[in-house]
């Protein structure tokens, strides 16, 4: 075990903070410049630094932490309710779409597994969607509501179907639906349980005291929560990351109210995640990505646009139906947008895929780099259409605010 190679991952994660901070209008997440700077000083380019055993070992966790902070990002209360019919109609029309899409790349040989193409297709970057939509302060806005429930539903299902259909555990997908219904099951009772105990007072008081102490006791429960379902799901045949995603579900399931009644607690996890695992993960990433094959002919080139188009259209066109919400046209091209600004599940699925023979590096390459593209792109000109939609802000006696 050596450390050498982590500490200049480390560094890479540390110091890109300080580099977007030095052009702070430049619109570049940090995730898609952890990548870049893991492609340039890996073995693609200057070949300073490795992927050796413990750095990958680090990447797995921090994927599966990442999938955790997503499903802590599900809020229930977007997928029910008035906008509930929509979303379900917006996340049917993505299915679809990212069949027709995968089926069509397939007769044209573009893909090896049009299943796995339109999978990776259906995911949303639900994490990078709500601090954008907080920032622009659409986040209570209808189209705030209605992309955030879109992205939830496309998260969950692209989780689902590539826990389904792609493990390193063979099985038949009907016994793999038994032993996902079996895991639903499971999860059920944890929530049950969770519930029940949180209504001890006792209990709750020897949490609520021993949160902020050493003993840490929130983020402790917590860690052992991802833990557990991650080894549930993989001695069930399925990828850890489903029993992280669905850990951070049932976080948020059991505990709603947690960022205003211990903002402490999201905080701490924050921390832990994208303050070492998660970026961990993004510059291994890079390190590992295929710049050779993206290179290698024009071919392959040329499938980053069509890989680009297809999650706009595969994303973005089931917007149109939250025109019946009432949105306005720059709100539905807005929300489009962001529903088709997808990396992290693009990384995991091509990961998986690369691992399973169920996608060349190639096309690997060319996925993840339509991803990075969709996330320079795509949210500033959302951002820039809900600017200019957002409502005027009223002020004066019309307000109430003198009444």
């Amino acid at each position: 075990m050596s450390y050498d190679n982590l500490v200049i991952v480390l560094a890479i994660a540390a110091g890109v903070p300080f580099l977007l901070a030095l052009a702070p209008r430049l619109p570049l997440p940090g995730p898609v410049l952890e990548i870049l700077a893991g492609v340039v000083l890996g073995p693609a380019v200057l070949d300073w630094v490795q992927p050796d055993a413990t750095v990958r070992t680090l990447s797995v966790i921090g994927l599966s932490f990442l999938l955790f902070l997503a499903g802590l990002e599900i809020d229930i209360q977007h997928l029910h309710g008035p906008p509930a019919r929509l979303i379900a109609i917006g996340l049917a029309g993505t299915v679809v779409l990212a069949g027709i899409t995968g089926w069509v790349f397939d007769v044209a040989g573009l893909v090896e597994s049009p299943l796995l193409i339109g999978t990776a297709l259906v995911a949303t970057s639900l994490g990078l969607l709500v601090p954008l939509l907080k920032d622009s302060g659409a986040v209570d806005r209808p189209v705030g509501q209605l992309t955030i429930g879109g992205a939830s539903a496309g998260e969950i299902c692209a989780v689902v179907l590539l826990s389904l259909f792609f493990s390193e555990h063979s099985s038949s997908p009907a016994s793999r639906l038994l032993l996902l219904l079996g895991l639903a099951c499971m999860t059920a009772l944890i929530v049950v349980t969770s519930l029940r105990a949180g209504r001890s007072m006792w209990l709750s008081r020897t949490v609520t005291r021993l949160a902020d102490t050493s003993a840490q006791v929130r983020v402790r429960l917590s860690m052992l929560l991802v833990v557990g379902l991650s080894a549930v799901a993989m001695h069930l045949g399925f990828e850890a990351i489903l029993g992280a995603f669905v850990a951070g579900a049932v976080l948020r399931l059991v505990d709603p109210d947690a960022e205003r009644a211990h903002p402490r607690f999201h905080v701490k996890l924050d921390g832990i995640g994208h303050g070492f695992l998660v970026p961990v993960f993004f510059v291994t990433s890079g390190l590992q990505f295929d710049l050779e094959a993206l290179f290698a002919d024009a071919a392959t080139l040329l499938r980053v646009p069509i890989f680009l188009a297809a999650l706009l259209v595969v994303r973005g066109l089931p917007a149109l139906v939250y025109r019946r919400a009432g949105l306005t046209r720059p709100e539905i091209v807005a929300s489009g947008l962001l529903q088709a600004t997808s990396l992290p599940m693009i990384v995991a699925a091509t990961t998986i895929g690369v691992r399973l023979d169920a996608i060349q590096p190639a096309n690997a390459a060319a996925l993840v780099a339509a991803g990075l593209l969709s996330v320079i792109v795509y949210p500033p000109a959302a951002l820039s259409l809900l600017n200019r939609s957002r409502p005027p802000a009223r002020s004066g006696p019309e307000s109430g605010a003198g009444r």
